[in-house]
């Protein structure tokens, strides 16, 4: 029996697992939505209020529960509002797959309505782009997507159908989820070297960026740094890769990372490096980074090592495997010494300053903490709210931060928000800046439409906060287009919108707030007004090292 092109792509969605598809409808891609129509009750579309916001569903959705996610558009602007979400996907290494439909085939290059190059303008911005030129190649392209997307390295993947391969016939034939390629091995003779330089080592870090969530390696990482005596700092991506309240965690490094972890990973003798990229963000002078330190870089992407930090030792391969040898050759190590001066790093400075009257950030994140279960997805848009998240909140699991690092899209958060609470079922708490969720609100009305158990905390500064710190602290307080003069009124913006608006001006309010908050399931906007000059700090200048870190 033939099927239609809309026919097989909606079949060998659900073939590979998909239960949830974040989309926009149009022109193009309505036959695609006619099968979704008639196959509602076994695949589930979100229809969202752009489709950038679908892109961030999808990529949220990844986040939290480490599936591929799932996004259409139709052609023309319909795919051009992808683009930045693709990229922050790309950015980050996430898994998706986004469909787009296009102009018939004998119509492209014609500057057709709605016409525009998909293929061509996703190729920088995704792991691999598909144009499908043939009906009979359609499963097969789309099956090879998800195997792309979730393979090696993950990330987004595009297949843009032509309307006229949507029409066409051909027959189809079921296949199983295609599992993603076999990771290969690392070179034991490398990973018996990288014992060696462990075991010569009296003051060693574990480094962990994204791949450690990527790879589920959490568990393998926590055995390794309790077995090496080490401890363990992490890229903003790595953020979930322990417990936070284990005792070895120093929390995120970099630029705007706790005083203890900058400190500890200038003053190691080794860092054991897992799934990171050394961007400028996370090691600042490249040359002065971990400057008495030798370093073994374990990634899965070979293109990682010696891009960024010339590396001791260099381990391409599963992060897994090389974790799980490590830890399994090793015998259990002890640094006294280490721990004692690692203490004394954490005793320096106090990470929460103390309150002066008005609601601090830090206040406002550890009201949600206090509150928030270990599986609460916690999203961000991205700004000093980003960065605050990621000094003060207590993550316990993996996967449950969402956050834009490598391309830092401001606007992501509501989309991911919104795609981390249907992949999970859990709540999920958006903490976003004025300007941020400015980008984007239009979400909460997907949010909305859904009911979903998502609380968005919006630090009120009236500022485009992180701009304004670097034109204070950089630009001699040359303040321009940073004050926002916007009268928008976040509680009754919330309201229209069918949501639970609430306002805290001090801390008793804010509790309050959140309490009423996390015992409602449907969406809630809290407008937290802070204080204008709060900036994020510790701060190491862009290309700055240790010796220039700004504490205060």
């Amino acid at each position: 029996m033939e099927h239609s092109g809309c026919q097989i792509l909606i079949e060998t969605l659900i073939e590979q697992g998909v239960t949830t598809i974040f989309g926009y409808p149009g022109g193009q891609v309505l036959n695609i939505y006619d099968e979704l129509y008639k196959n509602k009750h076994r695949i589930n579309h979100v229809l969202t209020a752009h489709e950038q916001g679908a892109t961030h569903a999808a990529d949220g959705y990844s986040r939290a529960s480490g599936k591929v996610g799932v996004c259409i558009a139709t052609s023309g602007p319909g795919a051009t509002n992808l683009i930045t979400g693709l990229a922050t996907a790309n950015a980050d290494s996430i898994p998706m797959v986004a469909i787009t439909g296009n102009v018939p085939m004998e119509l492209i290059g014609s500057d057709s309505f709605q016409e525009v190059d998909t293929f061509g303008l996703s190729i920088p911005v995704t792991k691999h782009s598909f144009r499908v030129n043939s009906v009979e190649t359609l499963a097969e392209t789309v099956r090879e997507a998800f195997r792309l997307a979730k393979s090696g390295r993950p990330g987004p993947v595009l297949v843009d159908i032509p309307k006229n391969i949507q029409l066409d016939k051909t027959t189809y034939s079921p296949k199983g989820i295609v599992e993603k390629k076999t990771d290969p091995k690392p070179d034991t003779n490398l990973l018996d070297q990288a014992l060696e330089m462990i075991n010569e080592s009296k003051r060693p870090i574990i480094y962990c960026g994204g791949g450690v969530i990527n790879a589920n390696c959490s568990e393998a990482v926590t055995k390794l740094l309790e077995k090496t005596d080490a401890y363990m700092v992490c890229s903003m991506m790595g953020l979930t890769a322990m417990d936070n309240n284990h005792p070895k965690y120093l929390g995120m490094s970099g630029m705007h990372g706790r005083f203890a972890a900058i400190k500890a990973i200038s003053e190691c003798d080794l860092v054991i490096a897992a799934g990171v990229r050394f961007t400028d963000r996370a090691t600042g002078n490249r040359q002065k980074f971990a400057a008495n330190a030798k370093i073994i870089h374990l990634d899965i992407d070979s293109a990682e090592h010696g891009k960024n930090i010339n590396a001791t030792l260099q381990i391409p391969g599963d992060l897994s495997f090389a974790l799980n040898y490590l830890t399994s050759k090793l015998e259990p190590k002890k640094h006294s010494e280490w721990e004692e001066t690692v203490l004394s790093y954490k005793n320096k400075t106090k990470d929460v300053p103390p309150s002066n009257g008005y609601l601090l950030p830090w206040e406002v994140i550890g009201a949600v903490n206090d509150r928030a279960t270990p599986e609460t997805n916690i999203a961000t848009d991205v700004g000093q709210h980003q960065m605050w998240v990621a000094q003060y909140y207590n993550f316990k699991k993996p996967r449950t931060h969402q956050s834009s690092g490598g391309l830092g899209t401001m606007g992501y958060g509501m989309g991911a928000a919104i795609g981390a609470t249907m992949a999970t079922g859990n709540r999920t708490v958006l903490f976003t800046g004025d300007g941020s969720f400015g980008m984007n609100l239009n979400e909460l009305a997907t949010a909305v439409s859904q009911n979903l158990p998502l609380i968005v905390v919006i630090l009120n500064n009236g500022m485009l906060g992180m701009i304004r710190q670097w034109q204070n602290l950089f630009f001699d307080n040359r303040f321009m287009a940073t004050a926002l003069e916007r009268k928008t009124d976040f509680v009754k913006l919330a309201d229209a919108f069918g949501a639970t608006g609430l306002r805290a001006t001090n801390l008793e309010e804010l509790k309050e707030s959140l309490d009423k908050a996390f015992a409602l399931n449907s969406p809630v906007v809290i407008d937290c007004l802070i204080p204008n000059e709060e900036s994020v700090f510790p701060m190491v200048p862009p290309n700055g090292s240790l010796e220039n870190i700004i504490l205060k």
